[in-house]
């Protein structure tokens, strides 16, 4: 709506077709290091120079009444992707959740589900990835303007790029502030913003990529804390390969609280068991990092991460939860 609004005022100007740049942050979406089953999943969205939707899309899901049955595919949201996805999801018993996954790979068109979801479910919406969000933004674009698409990067690579048939910048929209950006990355644990945000890192540096990124970050934290302490391998933390110990996750928070930006930093961390501190979760490894504020007026930092633990994380959670609560 926003680039309609703008280009009513392009009076006398006649659009033919849609150049879209979805290769400024290079061919790769998806960080090395990230496994098979995430990155078809909303969860797992590569990042490319134009995200779209929060390159995700959503599943609606019906399950028969019986176990061990076929479930159906009611919508898609875009529609684009209903007749895109093979479903192999089958009805499982009423009290089992969410098993389902979706698989994909950037760039192609070929998507399918496996796993289970409960039985009964009529409107059951399970969440994927996008495998081309540029080309969604495209096709709804150019039905709004009725205009013909070219995709730069998934219709075709252009061998000259950058792109330049524009002799200057039209008009442009920004975007939110980056405390805006950070607070919902927090909150929300939106692992897109963070995939991002380090191309974008690495973009001032010359070099829109993760890696390039990546060692702008060593680079800043530098003297700071102690960089031999991590081993980072994207913007988020989904990749198994990434590491981290405790006490750098304190030296990092108490960085933090000398700069003029810690109100902002602090007010994005999420509020949970009655405490300021974000949480990380991959499959069997659990952590929490944030600030007590105990009834005495004393803050205290910690970090508290349990590695390969025994048990449901939601179990790891709750008994996580009852040692924290020891420093209130």
């Amino acid at each position: 709506n926003k680039i309609l609004s703008k280009l009513k005022n392009k009076e006398g100007e006649k659009i033919n077709n849609i150049v879209i740049d979805d290769i400024s942050f290079g061919y790769q979406p998806v960080p090395d290091g990230w496994i098979w089953q995430d990155i078809g999943n909303y969860y797992g969205a590569g990042a490319w120079s134009l995200n779209w939707k929060e390159n995700l899309y959503d599943v609606t899901l019906h399950s028969p009444d019986e176990m061990d049955k076929p479930v159906e595919i009611i919508s898609t949201d875009p529609s684009y992707f209903k007749d895109k996805i093979n479903s192999f999801i089958t009805s499982a018993s009423a009290k089992s959740g969410d098993n389902a996954w979706i698989y994909s790979a950037p760039y192609s068109d070929h998507i399918f589900a496996t796993g289970t979801i409960p039985v009964s479910q009529n409107n059951f919406v399970i969440k994927g990835a996008m495998p081309n969000p540029s080309r969604i933004f495209g096709m709804e674009l150019s039905q709004k303007l009725k205009a013909g698409l070219y995709m730069l990067l998934s219709e075709k690579i252009e061998q000259n790029y950058p792109f330049t048939i524009f002799p200057e910048m039209t008009d442009s929209i920004l975007s939110p502030s980056l405390d805006s950006i950070n607070y919902w990355f927090l909150k929300k644990s939106v692992n897109l913003f963070g995939e991002a945000l380090v191309k974008a890192i690495g973009a001032s540096r010359g070099n829109a990529s993760t890696t390039s990124g990546i060692e702008a970050m060593y680079t800043y934290w530098a003297g700071k804390i102690d960089n031999s302490a991590m081993n980072i391998m994207d913007g988020s933390g989904l990749s198994p390969a990434n590491r981290v110990s405790t006490k750098l996750l304190v030296d990092f928070l108490q960085y933090a609280r000398k700069q003029k930006w810690y109100p902002s930093f602090y007010n994005a961390l999420p509020e949970m068991n009655g405490i300021n501190m974000k949480d990380g979760y991959i499959s069997g490894v659990r952590s929490y990092t944030g600030i007590i504020k105990q009834k005495s007026g004393k803050e205290v930092i910690f970090a508290f991460i349990v590695n390969n633990f025994d048990g449901s994380p939601s179990a790891a959670r709750e008994k996580m939860w009852r040692i924290l609560d020891q420093l209130k």
